[in-house]
């Protein structure tokens, strides 16, 4: 958000507007950026998972042969990378708007973003060292 601060000289009204720090345009510019990925991303893992296939094969041993390659890992970790931080971000969104206690925002914003990273590399790590013989 830009704050507008007005200055008066004659007839003419100067606006100057302090633009607030990068990290907020960054925000914006990566949930745009990762809502588009994810129409991509979401819509075809849902029909492949889903439409392509029976939800009666959706089984350990068919996760098993699709991560037996990197194309379906690569195809996975990028959708986790999308999804975690867009659907936080949000939910950060929400709750700034509903909480006005900047201590408050301060710490949610630092849990969310703690969550973040712990879950998408813990996420990353799992499908990337998943090893598809291991399955029975």
């Amino acid at each position: 958000m830009a704050a507008l601060t007005e200055k008066t000289s004659g007839k003419i009204t100067v606006r100057r507007v302090k633009l607030q720090g990068n990290v907020e345009r960054y925000s914006w510019l990566f949930m745009r950026l990762s809502g588009v990925a994810m129409l991509v991303l979401a819509v075809g893992h849902m029909v492949i998972q889903h439409v392509l296939n029976s939800s009666a094969n959706l089984t350990i041993q068919f996760v098993a042969v699709q991560w037996s390659t990197w194309g379906w890992k690569t195809f996975d970790i990028l959708l986790l990378w999308m999804a975690i931080p867009h659907g936080t971000r949000g939910l950060y969104t929400v709750l700034a708007d509903h909480i006005h206690n900047p201590g408050a925002i301060k710490l949610i914003r630092s849990l969310l973003l703690l969550f973040i990273l712990a879950t998408v590399i813990w996420a990353t790590i799992a499908i990337a060292m998943f090893d598809s013989a291991m399955v029975p």
